[in-house]
């Protein structure tokens, strides 16, 4: 891919509060397990409020998940979003900060959106999403600037909620020349904007990543193998991840199949797609082998479920970072 090796993400500034839950819970109040539903800042307060235990709090959004793992792992890396000047933010910002990411954060005197995450004793996370300041436009001129010298600009599927938005950015990231990552972010998001993600897949995206229920909704197909096909033929490379049983990565009609790694048990899923995604980025732009790249996105999203939440613990990186160097 050349010298350049900066992955910069682009998605929704957000706060993420998890809790552990559990299935009755979620009957209660009437959520549809595994999804993600948008809600306001007085639900979200209620829905907290209504929690059983004490929340994990941390910085998330699915594109800036996947640049601080890309950080960690030694990387360059770069977020762009859109925050309020609250405490929700600074924190945000403060946390971009400590982890290597170069942030380039527009602020707003809406609130910083937040992420409350309800963790089944399965290791399911449930979603409601107050978008807050995240939602707003950002000037055009910004996102020119922010996405310059970048190799690879990661997308997430959740701004499609923001039309303006997605759109500056898929043009931006063509202006400066970077592959786009496009992540499918959830079956639900695929479900309600079908054909909008088609269109942009096939005239922007280089880079399809989706798990097994984003890729059915999108693709129609439940067998593994037809569905990544299927999504290679929308993008030059396309990745399926399946969980437990590893992943797919499909290019030029070839299909890599790779093994999971680690045995251990799952606390938490949050983020495990998200860190897949920065092993594999991050080998992507340093001219790892394929079959490596998928190996290193394992590695990172294996090591993210063993915790709550979407950061692997600093004692587990130099783990990581000792398989890359191997």
């Amino acid at each position: 891919m050349g010298k350049n090796r900066l992955i910069t993400g682009i998605g929704a500034a957000l706060v993420d509060i998890l809790a552990m839950q559990s299935d009755e819970f979620l009957r209660e109040i009437d959520a549809q397990k595994g999804g993600m539903t948008l809600i306001d800042e007085k639900g979200m307060d209620l829905l907290i409020d209504r929690t059983t235990c004490e929340p994990v709090v941390v910085p998330g959004g699915s594109a800036c998940n996947t640049v601080i793992g890309v950080a960690r792992l030694g990387g360059s890396a770069r977020f762009v979003g859109k925050l309020g000047k609250d405490d929700y933010g600074q924190f945000f910002e403060s946390e971009l900060k400590k982890s290597n990411v170069s942030p380039y954060l527009v602020k707003s005197s809406s609130a910083t959106g937040r992420v409350l995450s309800l963790i089944t004793p399965d290791a399911q996370r449930t979603l409601f999403t107050f978008l807050g300041a995240s939602s707003e436009p950002i000037a055009e001129e910004t996102i020119d600037n922010s996405f310059r010298d970048s190799a690879i600009v990661q997308i997430e599927g959740y701004l499609v909620f923001n039309e303006e938005l997605i759109a500056a950015a898929l043009n931006a990231a063509k202006k400066a020349n970077a592959l786009i990552s496009f992540d499918l972010a959830s079956y639900t998001v695929v479900e309600e904007f079908k054909q909008v993600l088609q269109d942009i897949v096939e005239q922007y995206v280089d880079i399809l990543i989706a798990n097994e229920d984003e890729a059915r909704a999108f693709t129609g197909f439940s067998d593994e193998i037809k569905a990544v096909n299927a999504l290679s033929e929308m993008a030059d490379l396309a990745v399926l991840k399946v969980g437990a049983r590893g992943s797919y990565i499909a290019k030029d009609g070839k299909i890599i199949k790779i093994e999971p790694f680690g045995s251990g048990g799952v606390i938490d899923t949050t983020g495990a797609g998200d860190l897949w995604a920065a092993g594999f980025l991050f080998g992507l732009v340093n001219g790892y082998p394929l079959d490596k790249c998928g190996k290193l996105g394992s590695v990172c999203g294996y090591e993210v479920c063993q915790v709550v939440g979407a950061h692997i613990p600093d004692e587990i990186w130099p783990g990581i970072i000792r398989i890359v160097e191997e």
